[in-house]
């Protein structure tokens, strides 16, 4: 049962992570509707997420590349690209360090995550709707002032349920910034956000980790190569949903994942 645990929170890491569905709110449903015990399970809930981050870097190896040779010549671009990154990374940081245990209290509440589900599919549909296409291509091109907008609004996504992607995307979007680039930009905010978040629990749990608590390393490493495995699929079809239909279709699964995980949770 453990490894049909193991497999099936693996896939569902690696379907949600890119897709502004959250990936731990689903993962917090998936414990409720599963009934394991969620503390025992929180260290691999998170490792496991390198796994989908993983997939990012092996399929944007090439931009990585690229950006890593032009620090080394200091060119404008690369030193833009990285700047960003480390910019809008810094509110989830700070707050993050801050908020710790609030936040931890939210993540044992999956009616939030109902919830959450819900009101973020409908701020979808009335961005999508009331949005203009933006302008500005590329990552390193997006003027610093709305860097410092889209980092804080991904802390938003520290409420379960919210979305991390889908809450930098969206913040991007009503910034100006135009689909892909808003996709692109946070696959790669995720890198630092999820190093940070990993290390992070790591910290916290180093005690149980060390007297062999909570789930073991050959399970984190089973469940790390099946989200990465699942993420290489999802992001490159994600990419092309976005660019030719929008972010419509998300919306509509939160808002019916949502209101069936409520009417679940309130009736059982």
């Amino acid at each position: 049962m453990d490894l049909l645990t193991i497999i099936l929170l693996g896939i569902v890491e690696g379907v949600t992570e890119f897709l502004p569905v959250s990936s731990t709110g689903h993962l917090i449903l998936a414990s409720a509707l599963l009934g394991y015990d969620s503390e025992y399970w929180a260290v691999f809930n998170i490792v496991i997420q390198l796994g989908a981050i993983l997939a990012i870097v092996v399929l944007y190896w090439r931009t990585f590349w690229a950006v890593l040779m032009g620090l080394a010549r200091f060119d404008p671009v690369s030193i833009r690209f990285v700047r960003n990154l480390l910019v809008a990374f810094i509110p989830a940081a700070v707050i993050g360090l801050a908020l710790h245990k609030y936040i931890e209290a939210l993540l044992g509440s999956p009616i939030t995550v109902a919830v959450a589900l819900i009101v973020g599919g409908i701020a979808i549909l009335v961005i999508e709707r009331t949005v203009k296409e933006g302008d500005i291509k590329g990552v390193a091109d997006i003027p610093l002032a709305k860097v410092v907008g889209i980092g804080f609004i991904q802390c938003l996504a520290m409420v379960p349920g919210v979305s991390r992607s889908g809450a930098t995307i969206l913040g991007a979007l009503a910034l100006g910034v135009e689909r892909r680039t808003a996709a692109e930009f946070s696959f790669f905010l995720a890198i630092p956000t999820m190093l940070g978040a990993t290390a992070l629990e790591l910290l916290k749990n180093k005690d149980a980790i060390a007297h062999g608590g909570g789930v073991g390393f050959g399970a984190i490493a089973i469940g790390f190569v099946v989200a990465f495995i699942v993420a290489l699929l999802v992001v490159r079809w994600f990419v092309g949903i976005v660019t030719k239909h929008g972010f419509s279709p998300f919306a509509y699964y939160r808002i019916i994942a949502g209101a069936a995980a409520l009417i679940w949770l309130l009736t059982k």
